[in-house]
């Protein structure tokens, strides 16, 4: 996301009426503390996973009001002369914890907290749920594909399905949980997810002849490419494809039919043209149960879109940034007071919150422990959150390499009912203890 013009009007408009009440009662200025959860999966959904971290921190950086920004505001009545004169000088300077990205998420589990005035953290409510909201959606969908795909490579091709700006976000989410590629070009320049593509039906068709359109490929891409062969009959493409390119040819699409019959005729007719290393890579609105299904199928890789960008079904992560303690006054010293809301089918838990990943002795996790206060870990337990922004610096910045790498080792801790796709309760139960002070 190109951030050069700020981030600040990415915003609901309560929370500046939210804002400009607080000024005036004289309640802006206390410490606050807000936390973002869920109070449960998309159903039958084993695990979430945490990604949209590294955005979020570059949009915090950016969340400043400039002069148009505050023009508009004005011109719109939205905020009255004194607010304007805070917003003009705002900048975070409080502190946020997290889960870090690529971790795994269950209910209730604290994914990140806010500390600051109340002015300050309040402010940033819609930036983090629009994020935190696609890019942990995204990243929970794609991580069961991958597992759905037993290391077989999958490749990210959703942005026709999606905003544009969206599919960049999905494409980086997507790559966190262990997609290969994507044939998002933003999302190669700005975060260095690796590309990938070809060709399309409409390439072949430009052509005088299939065969015509698979020369004018090779030519440019070489035999390693990958050729598009459903666009007229597939035994007759597969056998030009062959004939023109060798048996070095690096792949062959098919993007219709039944995919399992389809792939095992293609193997048995590459194979039988002596192109034993040619690959089959499969795409055509799949999702994890369509990857699954094609566990025994002879493919190489798969090109998942709509199901990926939207979520496979759960477009959202359903997460929620609630007040969970505050200060008894402005002092810097004043005491803090836990705070919930009691409405019914949306209570929250005061207190600001701490969580613990536990590992039992085989290295398997069999508890989210979330206690108010420090938590108390064991030998073999993990902490899970991690500093990110402090006293307004960003320090939890990383590469999404990191992040990629987490992934596999924190679904690599999950019991084995995790990766299964039928519905389920949580893979691990999240339990609530009293812990320690915390500063």
């Amino acid at each position: 996301m190109d951030l050069d013009d700020g981030t600040a009007l990415l915003t609901d408009r309560y929370e500046l009426t939210m804002l400009q009440a607080a000024l005036r009662s004289g309640t802006a200025g206390r410490r606050a503390v807000f936390e973002v959860f869920a109070r449960s999966l998309p159903a039958g959904r084993r695990y979430g996973v945490v990604a949209g971290t590294g955005r979020l921190l570059d949009a915090i950086e950016a969340f400043r009001f400039d002069a148009a920004e505050l023009e508009f505001l004005a011109a719109n009545g939205i905020v009255d002369e004194p607010t304007a004169q805070w917003l003009e000088k705002y900048r975070f300077s409080g502190n946020v914890w997290g889960y870090a990205e690529g971790d795994c998420y269950f209910p209730e589990s604290p994914i990140l907290v806010v500390e600051g005035t109340f002015a300050e953290a309040v402010l940033l409510e819609t930036i983090v749920l629009s994020i935190l909201n696609h890019d942990c959606a995204i990243a929970s969908a794609a991580s069961r594909m991958v597992q759905a795909a037993q290391d077989r490579p999958i490749i990210e091709m959703g942005s026709r399905r999606t905003h544009e700006r969206a599919a960049v976000a999905a494409a980086r989410a997507a790559y966190i949980a262990g997609f290969t590629t994507t044939s998002n070009l933003e999302a190669g320049r700005l975060y260095g997810v690796p590309t990938a593509g070809t060709s399309a039906h409409s390439f072949t068709l430009l052509h005088d002849s299939e065969r015509h359109a698979f020369e004018a490929q090779l030519a440019s891409l070489g035999e390693s490419t990958t050729l598009l062969v459903d666009t007229y009959d597939v035994e007759r493409a597969v056998r030009t494809a062959v004939e023109l390119a060798g048996p070095s040819l690096g792949a062959v699409r098919i993007d219709s039919g039944d995919l399992g019959v389809v792939a095992r005729r293609v193997r048995e007719q590459l194979d039988s043209l002596g192109a034993h290393d040619t690959r089959i890579v499969v795409t055509g609105d799949l999702d994890e149960y369509g990857i699954a299904a094609l566990a025994a199928a002879p493919v190489n890789g798969y090109g998942v879109g709509t199901s990926l960008v939207t979520g496979s079904g759960a477009p959202t992560a359903s997460l929620v940034y609630k007040l969970v303690a505050r200060a008894d006054g402005p002092d810097e010293d004043a005491p803090m007071r836990p705070v919930a809301k009691r409405s019914t089918g949306k209570p929250s838990r005061g207190g600001r919150k701490g969580a613990v990943r536990r590992i039992d002795a085989h290295g398997t996790a069999y508890a989210e422990t979330v206690s108010i206060g420090e938590p108390a870990p064991g030998r073999r337990d993990r902490v899970l959150h991690v500093p990110l922004v402090r006293d307004g610096e960003i320090v939890g910045r990383e590469s999404l390499r990191d992040a990629r790498e987490r992934h596999v080792r924190s679904v690599a801790e999950l019991p084995p009912t995790a990766l299964q796709l039928s519905k389920g309760e949580p893979a691990v139960p999240t339990e609530f203890v009293d812990g320690g002070p915390r500063a």
